[in-house]
């Protein structure tokens, strides 16, 4: 993938996880709660799970911009299909 698409995209998909952890209230009142976070995590779980997925998909959006979702994904699929 282009560096020109890719760093963009990479940049917009860490605002989104960045918001997901930054704005955490108002998608919990358009989402609501979570059963499995509340009760794994206790009360209040329904929010920290939604601060994990808005670190997870920064996270996403540095590997995408940085190009090392390609490998990622590449070694996943290696895993699956077993190449060797």
């Amino acid at each position: 993938m282009s560096p020109l698409f890719r760093v963009p995209l990479g940049l917009i998909i860490m605002v989104i996880g960045f918001l997901i952890v930054w704005k955490t209230e108002k998608f919990f009142t358009w989402f609501g709660e979570i059963p499995f976070a509340e009760k794994t995590f206790g009360a209040g779980g329904s929010r920290f799970f939604y601060k994990l997925i808005g670190v997870l998909v920064a996270f996403i959006g540095i590997f995408v911009a940085t190009n090392i979702i390609s490998d990622i994904l590449g070694s996943l699929a290696c895993v699956l299909i077993h190449c060797k």
